[in-house]
Parts: structure tokens; C-alpha cells; sequence
């Protein structure tokens, strides 16, 4: 599962800082072609939202590996071991159900009716970049599955952590 986790984690970041670097050079780019040339970039104002998208999605999946995702703190710090696992438990399996219906099974059906729609600037198929939403989803369920198998085998540190 390590193993598994490691290259989902490292492959993210890659994706979601790969989106933002592009994000800051387009935007450079924009800023260029509206103050130096005079002639704004209106397709890559068009693609920096959509990679915002995708880098905020990717990102929100990464943070579902790491166990991140809203929790309430007061309730699993007052609760015995075993309660502090089945409260765990019901949080990865909400997370999961979470991501399976709305961003899979809600992300294929925008997605395929987005696919008839083009973009203004880009002149490509809005769903191309509506994919991340059922992508994201499937990421968040695969990662709810590795945090329940370690939840139950033992290897998850399950104590409120501090800040």
C-alpha cells in the first residue's frame, strides 16, 4: 500500500505543480501581451482558470491521502482507541461515497454533456477539461481504500494530531 501511495502522492504533486507553474507563465504571458503588445491573451486567460481547476481538484485528492479532509477534532480526541478507528472508518467510507457520487458518477455526466460545448477561446470541448472531476473522484475513492486497509491492518497513526 506504501508503495501504491507513494506514487499517487508523487505523481499529483507533478500534475498540480506542473499546473501551477504553467499557470504562473501564462499569466506572465498575459500580463506581457495586454501591457507590452497591447494585445491581450484571451485563450490563455481561458486555460489559466482551467488549470486552476485541475490544480485545485489534484490537490484536494492529495490532501484525502493524507487524511486531511474535514473532521471533527473534538470528538475523536475524547474517544477511546477502538471509537478513534471507527470514527475513522466512517470518515474514509463518507469520503469515499462523497467521491463516488458526486465527482465520479456527477463528473461522467457533466462531462459528457460538456463534451458538446466548445470553449470560447480554445475552440476545444469544455468536458476535456471537465475529465478531472470523475479523475479526482476515483483518486479520492483509491486513496479512502489505502487509508481503510491501514486503518484496519494497524499501520495508521489514528491520534488527534496537535497544532
Amino acid at each position: 500500500m506504501n508503495q501504491i501511495r507513494k506514487l499517487l502522492n508523487t505523481t499529483l504533486n507533478i500534475l498540480a505543480g506542473g499546473s501551477f507553474l504553467i499557470m504562473i507563465l501564462l499569466t506572465c504571458w498575459q500580463v506581457f501581451t495586454r501591457y507590452l503588445l497591447g494585445n491581450p491573451s484571451s485563450w490563455s486567460e481561458e486555460l489559466v482558470s482551467y488549470l486552476f481547476a485541475w490544480m485545485a481538484l489534484l490537490g484536494a485528492s492529495l490532501v484525502v491521502g493524507e487524511r486531511g479532509h474535514m473532521n471533527i477534532p473534538l470528538l475523536v480526541e475524547n474517544a477511546n482507541p477502538s471509537a478513534r478507528k471507527i470514527l475513522s472508518l466512517f470518515a474514509e467510507v463518507i469520503a469515499a461515497l462523497f467521491a463516488g457520487i458526486i465527482l465520479v458518477y456527477g463528473g461522467v455526466q457533466i462531462t459528457d454533456l460538456a463534451m458538446a460545448q466548445m470553449t470560447s477561446a480554445l475552440g476545444v470541448p469544455v468536458g476535456l477539461f471537465y475529465i478531472v472531476l470523475p479523475l479526482s473522484g476515483i483518486l479520492n475513492i483509491i486513496y479512502c481504500i489505502i487509508n481503510i486497509i491501514e486503518i484496519l491492518k494497524g499501520t495508521m497513526d489514528l491520534e488527534a494530531k496537535q497544532e
